[in-house]
């Protein structure tokens, strides 16, 4: 009797043992508890982000109406562009390539841009407008105080020092040096200009290259001072037909003259027409002078040229 019970006793240890190793094993086979961040708990873990199904459609990255920095000067300055609207047909606006000499164009630019943002509804909804007020920053400081939105009141400087400063910082005028009919020694007025050591040597007119290949605006005005008149662009290709309606509807709604090209002196290297060689309508207005921004005038040349893209 004394044996069995010894028997049952060592039988009961023993299977309660087997069973306490399969049933570890089987709780290390099943669950694995997962690991944790040092802000987690277990009732805090985060939810799995929901992806976007094929019938959403995710956020854009770029939103037209904010501003983009498209390059920086000789000088490290920004060179910005601020967009408005969402239409395909993008006309584009750029002013202060003469920095400080042409100021005007800047403020003028600046002034567009506030008017823009307090009226939206004047840009057709098949149409965007972008912007670039001052494509010669560097020069812009020199007269104003800063490469950005400023006013009349901020300009300091004799005339002998806002000539200097229609150059960049490399003493290149940027409107010598793009790719048509470019020459290394340009002419302004009476005198020769720095055309650069090779069409888009500088870092500002590499930008608006660069800005052009991503975007293909379907149109430009750029502003110079002054001579009062609007004129077409051509680079010995002819006048593309969209530019002939530009220039004249431009100098219809604002007043200037009309003009199909600048001839007073030999121009090398120029911006606008370099938009021609690209197929691209553009049209140069000179301002009347370099004190004004004749605001009004250039709204409704501005406005005529959005409802001829709308059309």
């Amino acid at each position: 009797m004394k044996n069995i019970l010894i028997a049952f006793i060592c039988l009961f240890v023993v299977g309660g043992a087997v069973y306490y190793f399969i049933s570890k094993d089987q709780t290390d086979v099943n669950y694995e508890k997962p690991e944790l961040t040092p802000t987690q708990t277990e009732n805090n873990i985060p939810e799995v982000e929901t992806p976007v199904t094929e019938n959403e459609v995710a956020t854009p990255t770029v939103v037209r109406g904010e501003m983009e920095v498209i390059g920086q000067s000789v000088g490290g300055e920004d060179i910005v562009a601020y967009h408005f609207g969402t239409g395909d047909k993008e006309a584009l606006f750029i002013g202060g390539i003469h920095g400080g000499y042409s100021w005007n164009t800047a403020l003028l630019a600046y002034e567009l841009i506030d008017w823009l943002k307090k009226t939206p509804t004047a840009i057709p909804d098949d149409v965007s407008v972008t912007i670039i007020p001052t494509l010669n920053p560097d020069g812009l400081k020199k007269i104003a105080g800063t490469s950005g939105s400023f006013t009349a009141a901020s300009i300091t400087g004799t005339e002998a020092d806002k000539a200097k400063a229609r150059f960049n910082n490399n003493n290149v005028d940027l409107n010598r040096n793009f790719s048509c009919e470019w020459k290394a020694v340009g002419t302004w007025q009476n005198q020769s200009v720095s055309g650069g050591s090779e069409p888009f040597s500088e870092p500002e007119t590499k930008a608006i290259r660069a800005y052009v290949a991503k975007y293909e605006p379907s149109a430009v005005v750029t502003w110079y001072s002054a001579a009062g008149g609007v004129y077409a662009s051509n680079c010995k290709q002819g006048i593309l037909p969209e530019t002939k309606a530009l220039t004249e509807l431009f100098a219809k709604a604002s007043g200037y003259s009309a003009h199909e090209e600048f001839n007073y002196y030999e121009i090398t290297g120029d911006m606008v027409n370099w938009f021609a060689s690209e197929n691209i309508p553009a049209i140069s207005v000179l301002l009347t002078d370099h004190k004004n921004s004749e605001l009004n005038k250039n709204k409704a040349g501005v406005e005529a040229v959005l409802n001829y893209l709308a059309e």
